[in-house]
This record gives structure tokens, C-alpha cells and sequence, in this order.
């Protein structure tokens, strides 16, 4: 059976899952980084933290497949929201990465990666329907509250916006535009320079698309699922490493394992 990847950039995204592995997964290590081959929900998987930057995710997105032959990567973590609609416990699923902090001009575009004659790469279209349908499944309010689902993290997601005196929501699955760059975004000025620039884009992350970059050279299936953390602004709420140890965490343990049964 295809060997599937995930991927995240820090050990609290990745350990609710990694929790879950079948007993005898062993662990390689290449490049500084540990590789947990095994069983997951039925399906052969690696997983791996890519530690956090563009550098780091384009390393290990080759590392594995160069060691391991993976059929298809997903990327899952938090970001900071900048699309208007974008809200605090949201999920945004890309179907395209850009590198917001890309500049070879006047040789090149602005932002066009240098001599592939693009500043996008679209993520692939089966793999992130079937993530999509696995996110709609584990956000829907009458999800059950098994092992894997959200119970847990949707309430200390209403306590934090209570606690911040926002109003109740119901998380939603986003699809569209994700902005990588090697900088952490955390001011309205620099979302708004963002927006001006890609009006279209949804969130804001260090890894994805760098690691769309090297699956495009391999022609190796990926998707790129975020949670969001915060607005990426000036006015975040949430605490981020609680958000990521109580709400993150769990999105990637409900989504995922809800992708891996349904293709199993």
C-alpha cells in the first residue's frame, strides 16, 4: 500500500497523532530529523516534524522522498489568518502556495520563483478534496466526540473567545491562497501589505510553499491543511502555544485520522 507523509513544523502540531501509531513503528534518522515509519488508522505512514522555515520544510520534504518513497505529503499546522473571513479556529485548506517574500526583481517578477515561470503552485486536486472532505467531517457541529474528534478543542476555543469578549463561532473549512515567507507575521500593517499584494490570500505560514516547490520538482502529490491560530495582526487573542497544545493539536488528530480511514 502507498506510503503516505505528515508533516509538521513543531512537535506540539504533530503529538496527538503521533500518539496514535500502530505499536512497532520504528523511527530512522536522516538529516538531523526523525522519521516514524509505521501504521496509522489502517494506512503505512511517515511522520516527521520539518522544524520551522522554508529552508526546513523544503529539506525534509526531500528527505522523504529520497529515503522513504512516499506517494503524497500533507502538511498540517497553524498560521495566522489574514482573509477577511478568516477566523480564530478556522481551517484553511491551500489549493495554492506563493512565497510572499520572494524578490529577484528586475530579473524576474516580483514574487515568480526564479525560472520556473510561476509564483504559484497549486496543491493537488484529489489528495485536497479528500483532505477537504475529511476537515468538513470533523468540523460539522454533529461530529461525535470520539477519541479523535473536537470536543475538547472547540471548547477551550469558545473559552478563549469568551474569555477575549468575542462572540461564539463555528469553525469552517477555507480553501484558496496560502502565503509562506521566513518571517513570523504579527502586525496589521504587514497583513495589510500582504492583502495589498495578494488580495486572494486566506493565511499566512513559514513552511508550505516551499515545500510545494520541491513536491513540484518530484511531481509528488501534496496538500497543506492550517488551523488558525490567530488574525496575524496586532489583535491575535490566543495565546499560541496553548492554542497549539489544546486546539491544533486536535484538528490535526481529528482531520487526519479521518483522511486516513477514508482512504485506507
Amino acid at each position: 500500500m502507498p506510503r503516505i507523509a505528515i508533516v509538521s513544523a513543531m512537535a506540539e502540531e504533530l503529538g496527538r497523532l503521533h500518539e496514535h501509531l500502530d505499536p512497532g513503528a520504528q523511527c530512522e534518522r536522516h538529516g538531523g530529523r526523525d522519521f516514524w515509519v509505521g501504521r496509522l488508522h489502517g494506512r503505512e505512514v511517515v511522520m516527521v516534524l520539518s522544524r520551522i522555515g522554508k529552508v526546513a520544510a523544503a529539506t525534509t520534504a526531500t528527505l522523504l522522498i529520497a529515503h522513504f518513497e512516499v506517494s503524497a505529503i500533507v502538511f498540517t499546522g497553524a498560521a495566522g489568518g489574514i482573509g477577511l473571513d478568516v477566523q480564530v479556529g478556522d481551517v484553511v485548506l491551500a489549493r495554492s502556495l506563493l512565497q510572499h517574500d520572494m524578490d529577484a526583481s528586475p530579473l524576474f517578477p516580483r514574487f515568480e520563483v526564479p525560472l520556473y515561470g510561476t509564483d504559484r503552485f497549486a496543491t493537488d486536486a484529489a489528495l485536497s478534496a479528500a483532505v477537504a472532505a475529511a476537515a468538513q467531517a470533523a468540523l460539522a457541529p454533529d461530529a461525535p466526540h470520539t477519541d479523535d474528534g473536537l470536543g475538547p478543542a472547540l471548547a477551550a476555543l469558545a473559552a478563549a473567545r469568551a474569555s477575549a469578549g468575542l462572540p461564539p463561532h463555528q469553525p469552517r473549512l477555507h480553501q484558496g491562497l496560502v502565503l509562506s515567507g521566513d518571517c513570523f507575521v504579527s502586525s496589521r500593517s504587514q497583513c495589510d501589505q500582504l492583502l495589498s499584494w495578494h488580495p486572494d490570500a486566506l493565511a499566512v505560514e513559514m513552511e508550505g510553499a516551499a515545500l510545494a516547490q520541491v513536491c513540484a520538482d518530484f511531481g509528488l502529490p501534496f496538500a497543506v491543511l492550517r488551523t488558525i491560530s490567530d488574525r496575524a495582526d496586532d489583535q491575535a487573542h490566543v495565546d499560541f502555544p496553548r492554542f497549539i497544545a489544546e486546539t491544533a493539536s486536535r484538528y490535526t488528530l481529528a482531520i487526519v485520522s479521518r483522511l486516513l480511514d477514508s482512504t485506507a
